[in-house]
């Protein structure tokens, strides 16, 4: 490892990737979230309903991880979400029980038709077991959509990007999203840890926003073991020293949108109180000088 990457790993402030996200919005009050209301040719409009719909296809990425295609209710249909928003998932156990999972669709909101995941297995995870089970042609229960932050085309000159794990979903949704508008100048740098290469997602994807937005984006991956592969990244965690040097200076032009398991969080920026309460921040970003106005936690 390169000098430079060494002194990005001191040890005070260290993120624990193992069990990436299994908690991940198993708190969320979901009542109290932005709703989007009807509007034609969209399957999500915000309202009650759990709409069903049919996995058209599914795909292994990796030894945990799917990448799954739903069709929509209508093939001309948008799914009606917005740039950052997720959908509430359920099924109801062989007892009865309804087991409710939020997860963030990773295709773009202008798609028609159809909608896709990267979902990760979990082995405690029942809705994440459960998906992984599905079959084509089974059909799974959706609602929403619920908006976590509406982004607005240069709504600040810069912004990071810190993710773990599975956590990437709606940090990959602004980063396309910013990416995909010629008319938004956003800088974006992305820092996002796992416990290994082969468990980092949508890394095809990623590397190719990066190699085509060269002026604009940046991305660091960090991993907690290389596993012996040749790895264009940092081997170790997402420290203190790390952002001080690499982020930009608290102020009004710039956000930096936190998503991972609760170990990122705790080393990063501290979690919310609540679905509606960010709370204040703590962790490294704290002791660097941001406060709530500066820090947003999916």
């Amino acid at each position: 490892m390169s000098t430079a990457m060494t002194r990005f790993l001191a040890p005070r402030y260290v993120v624990p990737f193992i069990g990436a996200t299994a908690s991940l919005g198993l708190a969320y009050h979901y009542s109290t979230q932005s709703f989007i209301r009807n509007e034609t040719g969209k399957t999500f409009t915000g309202g009650d309903e759990w709409i069903d719909l049919t996995l058209k296809k599914a795909e292994q990425l990796n030894h945990n991880t799917k990448h799954l295609v739903f069709d929509l209710k209508d093939k001309d249909d948008l799914s009606g979400l917005v740039v950052a928003s997720m959908l509430m998932t359920k099924f109801v156990t062989p007892k009865g029980n309804n087991v409710i999972r939020p997860y963030t669709p990773v295709s773009d909101v202008n798609q028609k038709g159809d909608i896709e995941f990267v979902i990760k297995k979990y082995d405690e995870g029942k809705m994440s077991s459960h998906i992984h089970d599905l079959k084509e042609g089974d059909t799974l229960s959706f609602k929403g959509p619920f908006v976590k932050w509406k982004w607005e085309p240069n709504q600040f000159k810069s912004i990071a990007l810190i993710g773990g794990g599975s956590g990437i979903t709606p940090l990959y949704q602004l980063l396309h999203a910013i990416t995909s508008n010629p008319e938004d100048n956003t800088k974006v740098q992305l820092f996002y840890g796992n416990l290994s290469p082969d468990d980092i997602l949508i890394k095809d994807r990623l590397d190719e926003i990066a190699k085509n937005n060269k002026d604009q984006v940046r991305v660091i991956y960090f991993v907690n073991d290389k596993k012996g592969k040749d790895f264009d990244g940092v081997e170790g965690f997402i420290t203190k020293d790390f952002l001080q040097k690499n982020l930009d200076k608290p102020s009004p032009d710039t956000k930096i949108f936190v998503c991972g398991p609760p170990g990122l969080y705790d080393a990063i920026s501290g979690n919310k109180k609540s679905p509606s309460d960010q709370g204040e921040v703590t962790g490294a970003l704290a002791d660097l000088g941001y406060t709530k106005e500066h820090v947003f936690k999916f």
